[in-house]
């Protein structure tokens, strides 16, 4: 069922409440969705200040490939549990980046769609490297070099492994497209929208030209040729559902946080959720061959130079369930360990990464000796080296000219008192901890807001309550942790 049409009833864009005996207020509601990796999420916020109103929450089911179906339907589960979107005013979509979406042309899904997480495209990055002749000429072209993640990857190998299934495709979007076209009022493939930041996670959208390379699309299908959605503005709508509210142009889920969080330059975002991702907001777009920095696009019209691991909130899942304690022993037991763990090093590759480059790569816990085996040793060496491949993108940001002023840390692993409370000594700056929020869905009823308000910048809302954890830096820590990353087997 289309979630559009499932909550579509008719109702006036303002609802009154009563505040106060005799009292009315008037308040305009607007809706942001979150369709992560793991679960889809709809806040329902006063278009003012962003109050949330109230919320709904479905899970997705667990793998890297996906049927978008379940996305709809977990979309309509979450909408329903949040009250319903009829009375909302205007809507939003923020979603995981990269996913390969293939519709036919009448709109129906043609395969599973495959999620950025999803490695068996990492050959087929290699191959698309060695077509253009280098990663420069790629950084060159879009701003990003073509790993497993990227969508470009995907359709590569979607030619040369299911090559009818490619010939059947019309059309190529990402979640976050096909979600904000379900619940819209258009039907045809050729009504499909996206935003710069989105696009920009594909490998065939400039976020500096602010175009697509056409040419990169067809290198990458062996010469096919596809329906691409068109690229909004950042407060542009781009359709209405059933009952006429506006939806929003959407963004990526790194860029719906920054947006939620009024990140500005000098802000460093660390989200530690399912992946690690360390971000910032630039005026100017990121150029970097060796591919560590990938050129994205922000929410509101500048540039998101970003830098994303594998391995996130996940490392602290294991190293909680090898040591069978809860997050908060997890965080007694590392810092009641001192600094650097006595030598125990963890490289956290649980799951290969993706930054630096290496698939196939895995764990490995290094320079274990009596004194050091203990569970707090280990807890603490499990934060520590989650923290360092962190820090690592941090140094990737710098090299790009990004000034680091403050972190801003965020996710599910920022609930870790140990995580936030050693991160300032790792990362050698400032580390600022908002309230656990739903900050993607936040970003995207904002931008709801924005566009509802049809002003140039986006209307300011009230910014969480947060706490500030400084340290003096332990770059001895560092300095063991970069010793030993690369003698990791498996790395190739």
């Amino acid at each position: 069922m289309n979630p559009g049409q499932a909550a579509g009833i008719a109702a006036p864009a303002v609802v009154k409440r009563v505040t106060g005996p005799g009292r009315l207020e008037q308040v305009t509601l607007v809706a942001g969705i979150d369709s992560s990796t793991q679960s889809c999420k709809v806040l329902i916020c006063d278009a003012e200040s962003g109050r949330v109103v109230r919320e709904g929450r479905a899970t997705h089911p667990v793998g890297t490939e996906v049927d978008p179906a379940y996305w709809a339907r977990a979309l309509d589960e979450a909408t329903h549990a949040a009250g319903g979107l009829g009375d909302v005013a205007a809507l939003s979509v923020g979603a995981q980046q990269h996913g390969m979406v293939c519709l036919d042309e009448s709109g129906d899904i043609v395969r599973s769609a495959l999620l950025w997480n999803d490695v068996r495209s990492a050959q087929a990055a290699t191959s698309l490297i060695d077509d253009l002749g280098s990663p420069g000429r790629w950084a060159d072209a879009v701003g990003v070099v073509p790993l497993a993640a990227i969508t470009v990857s995907k359709l590569r190998w979607l030619a040369d492994t299911e090559p009818r299934n490619a010939d059947r495709t019309a059309a190529v979007c990402l979640p976050h497209d096909w979600l904000s076209w379900q619940l819209s009022i258009q039907t045809d493939v050729s009504d499909l929208a996206t935003d710069r930041s989105d696009a920009s996670g594909t490998g065939y959208f400039s976020a500096a030209a602010n175009q697509y390379r056409r040419d990169l699309l067809t290198l990458a299908t062996r010469g096919r040729d596809y329906v691409l959605p068109r690229v909004a503005g950042p407060n542009e709508q781009i359709g209405e559902t059933t009952w006429g509210a506006p939806i929003a142009p959407g963004a990526g889920d790194n860029a719906g946080a920054a947006l939620a969080l009024d990140a500005g330059e000098g802000d460093v975002i660390v989200s530690v959720g399912t992946s690690g991702v360390v971000s910032a907001i630039s005026s100017t777009a990121a150029h970097d061959p060796g591919g560590f920095v990938a050129g994205f696009a922000d929410a509101t019209g500048r540039h998101l130079p970003l830098v994303c691991t594998l391995n996130g909130a996940r490392v602290l899942d294991a190293a909680a369930s090898m040591l069978n304690v809860d997050y908060s022993e997890l965080s007694r037991l590392a810092l009641s360990a001192p600094a650097g763990a006595d030598g125990l090093v963890m490289v956290p590759y649980l799951e290969g990464e993706r930054t630096p480059n290496r698939p196939n790569a895995t764990g490995a816990v290094h320079g274990l000796r009596l004194s050091n085996s203990t569970p707090a040793h280990f807890a603490r060496a499990a934060i520590e080296g989650l923290l360092c491949g962190l820090a690592e993108g941090i140094d990737h940001l710098v090299s790009q000219g990004v000034k680091v002023q403050r972190i801003l840390l965020v996710g599910g692993g920022a609930k870790s008192e140990a995580l936030c409370a050693l991160a300032p000594s790792v990362f050698g700056a400032p580390v600022v901890v908002p309230q656990p929020g739903e900050y993607v869905a936040t970003g995207a009823a904002r931008q709801a807001a924005w566009v509802l308000k049809g002003t140039t910048e986006p209307p300011v809302w009230e910014q969480p309550a947060n706490a500030t954890y400084e340290a003096d830096p332990a770059q001895h820590v560092r300095d063991r942790y970069a010793e030993v990353r690369d003698l990791t087997e498996g790395m190739a």
